[in-house]
């Protein structure tokens, strides 16, 4: 049964986008909703993936790619990747048409030979990386905390949160996914186990063409989700899958594993931030590790909510990168990018979203509980203070990003406090 179109922040990313450029590629991850959004916006569209037109069509990219693209615009190229020559054949005719807003591709993978391409696109074809639901969007969230008002300097009024560890514990395992929104329980919970067979049965060896172990990725998998919100090293990861088997896999094995996994969109790792310091620091450079979305940690460590409540220790790194989601789809909306920071002395800020214009705010995640929020808070303030403001901007706030909690308020110390089930862009 047809479900109905729930609006995505990224409906106005890409019609913004794509104004301002011939072509614009929508790449992330499979059943994030790249397809389906883009629709909305398109007058026809060319499905690559179609088993009834497949072969003609990879034969028509390869002779005469003009006849594919040919159509009402914007046209919609759906998986490009399939056919690498028609990146080319867009970027040619773009050029010769000479304006903006004509073609939309999207893409699951990165193509496995870029060697294929005879031009980047750059300044033709721009790039948005799409990502699946977060809770504002799936209206799992009250949007009653603005990140934009609170960059344009506004307080944040006090508002009820009514999320519940329980409720926190579901939207982990039933991600993101659209297919898996104002779904039966059950079936919502299902539609991540289903994506992470299809990843070590198919999908980490389709995107490059070399066969890999299912029980290899299957393992990896799970100790990513071991490690998520980490900074483990490619040797600890190998470690965690070997587990005392002689047989595991090497360092080199798992990188390949990897590096497959991010040209899927599997994996989204997150960059270390570089702030201006009043003293010399040494700022750790390691990337955060994050899957796109916190379901594949729980489907890959075979959890179900029940499951996940009997390890609150976990659930807290795995709920940290559903914020990690979030965040990052709502930095999208704002022109922004997030990062995380850890120094030496061990001080660390899970998340800072960095505007374009320079502006930023410091946020810490944390399950629930006082003393965790004490904590929290303690650090963006000593983050905060640390800063060089005669080099950079005072952050323009500061929160403490939290799965359980009654309400969304403003500390004394300045500090936000405010559940993941409030935000917004």
């Amino acid at each position: 049964m047809a479900t109905s179109y729930l609006s995505r922040i990224y409906d106005r990313i890409i019609t913004k986008r794509l104004k301002a450029k011939g072509a614009l590629l929508v790449e992330g991850t499979k059943w994030c909703g790249k397809t389906t959004t883009c629709e909305q916006i398109t007058n026809s569209t060319l499905y690559m993936a179609d088993p009834s037109d497949r072969e003609q069509n990879l034969f028509l990219a390869q002779t005469q790619p003009s006849i594919l693209l040919d159509g009402p615009t914007p046209r919609l190229i759906d998986e490009w990747q399939l056919a690498p020559s028609l990146w080319d054949a867009v970027r040619f005719e773009v050029d010769h048409r000479d304006e903006f807003g004509q073609f939309l591709l999207t893409g699951s993978s990165v193509p496995p030979d870029l060697n294929q391409l005879a031009h980047t696109g750059t300044g033709r074809i721009a790039r948005v990386r799409m990502r699946p639901m977060s809770l504002f969007e799936s209206e799992d969230s009250t949007g009653s905390t603005s990140l934009q008002s609170l960059f344009d300097g506004d307080r944040l009024q006090p508002a009820k949160a009514e999320a519940t560890i329980q409720s926190i514990a579901f939207l982990l395992c039933r991600g993101g996914w659209p297919r898996a929104i104002n779904t039966d329980r059950e079936i919502a919970l299902q539609q991540a186990f289903d994506y992470v067979d299809a990843i070590v049965e198919s999908d980490i060896s389709r995107t490059d063409g070399v066969e890999r172990d299912p029980h290899i990725a299957r393992r990896l998998l799970r100790s990513c989700a071991r490690m998520e919100s980490s900074q483990a090293s490619i040797a600890q990861i190998t470690g965690d899958i070997a587990n005392n088997d002689e047989a595991g896999p090497t360092s080199k094995t798992v990188q390949t594993y990897l590096r497959a996994l991010e040209r899927i969109f599997v994996i989204e790792n997150m960059p270390a931030w570089n702030p201006n310091l009043r003293s010399k620091t040494a700022i750790r450079a390691a990337e955060t590790r994050h899957f796109v979305d916190p379901s594949i940690a729980t489907a890959a460590l075979g959890v179900n909510p029940d499951g996940l409540l009997n390890d609150i220790e976990t659930m807290g790194l795995l709920f940290e990168g559903m914020c990690v989601r979030d965040l990052r789809v709502y930095a999208d909306a704002l022109n922004g990018e997030v990062f995380h920071y850890r120094d030496k002395t061990g001080l660390e800020c899970d998340a800072v979203i960095h505007l374009r214009d320079g502006r930023y705010g410091l946020i810490e995640v944390k399950l629930g509980g006082e003393r965790l929020i004490e904590e929290g808070a303690a650090n963006l303030l000593k983050l905060a203070s640390k800063i060089d403001t005669t080099r950079m901007p005072e952050p323009s706030f500061l929160i403490v990003l939290t799965g359980v909690g009654s309400y969304s308020l403003t500390r004394p110390d300045g500090v936000i406090v405010a559940p993941v089930t409030t935000l917004r862009p």
